[in-house]
């Protein structure tokens, strides 16, 4: 995606690893600058790539991979027990601190990194301003019981394919893959063919599923990791910070897993993108841009 804005890249040092950002715009300029979160867990940032369009109004956009994914420290021997939301909150105050920005930051998640924003921000942690939650689930029991839902409406024949390999285990096979791509273009991303960022996002999965496979499951729909059983719900009422909640029409975060968002966190707003699903920063560029500067910039003091 070329915007004409230029990225610094760096690694901030972090219990031994090294975590992987890329700043782009100016972090000593007059706004505070967002901190992007990017889903997965392990998916790497490159398919959240468009939100460094929010620099282009003088505003640093912080782009990072977490641990395990993308360009920082890939750990494929770590096991179950090493891949927790705690890591990734140590990871985030570690880069706040690392690149000086505790005066005050904007939290930007999607996806997992909606969930992981959320975890943070109940923690009410220092210099945080904003939190936007985007295309994300409260808990992952509603986000599977929908995800159940919206695989019922697929084709028979896609239907069967999906839990013909899952009960053979071979989620692997190129033709579970194959229907798992008839949910995603109706879920996930409905600009198709991908766009080149997205494409690169599932690439770096398929190198690097370790995360993903045991935070998540083989996609996303069948979850069967170590988050199958997440909910932030009952800790809601602990966000102070506005919060600005984004979803799409046909995000395979639906309403349902959504709501309680919009329920628990006092004051938040929910702003539904009609003809996006799981990706508006992609699938509506521009009025997505617009939605989350505007909210940034009535809430930078």
């Amino acid at each position: 995606m070329s915007s004409g804005i230029v990225g610094k890249e760096g690694r901030a040092g972090f219990k031994g690893y090294e975590t992987w950002y890329r700043i782009s715009g100016e972090l000593d300029g007059k706004k505070p600058p967002v901190v992007i979160l990017h889903g997965g867990p392990g998916v790497a940032h490159n398919y959240v790539d468009a939100y460094k369009l929010l620099a282009r109004d003088g505003r640093a956009v912080i782009h990072y991979d977490q641990l395990g994914c993308g360009n920082s420290t890939l750990l494929p021997e770590k096991g179950a027990d090493f891949w927790t939301p705690q890591l990734f909150i140590d990871e985030l105050e570690n880069l706040v601190d690392h690149l000086g920005i505790r005066a005050g930051f904007h939290v930007l998640g999607q996806s997992w990194g909606g969930m992981l924003g959320a975890e943070y921000a109940v923690l009410q942690p220092k210099g945080l301003k904003t939190l936007t939650i985007a295309n994300s689930p409260a808990s992952m029991k509603l986000w599977v019981e929908e995800a159940n839902r919206l695989r019922a409406d697929l084709p028979k024949d896609v239907q069967e394919t999906l839990t013909r390999h899952e009960n053979a285990g071979t989620t692997d096979d190129p033709e579970y893959q194959q229907a798992t791509m008839v949910f995603y273009e109706r879920h996930v991303c409905r600009v198709v063919p991908f766009p080149p960022e997205v494409v690169e996002t599932f690439d770096q999965v398929a190198r690097n599923p370790t995360v993903y496979n045991v935070m998540n499951g083989p996609n996303e729909f069948h979850v069967i990791g170590t988050l199958k059983n997440w909910s932030v719900i009952d800790r809601l009422p602990l966000v102070e910070v506005p919060t600005l909640i984004i979803s799409g029409r046909h995000d395979e975060a639906t309403p349902a897993t959504v709501q309680p968002y919009k329920d628990g966190i006092k004051g938040s707003r929910w702003q539904i993108f009609e003809h996006s699903s799981h990706m508006p920063h992609v699938e509506e560029q521009e009025e997505c841009m617009r939605v989350v500067g505007a909210f940034l910039d009535q809430n930078d003091n």
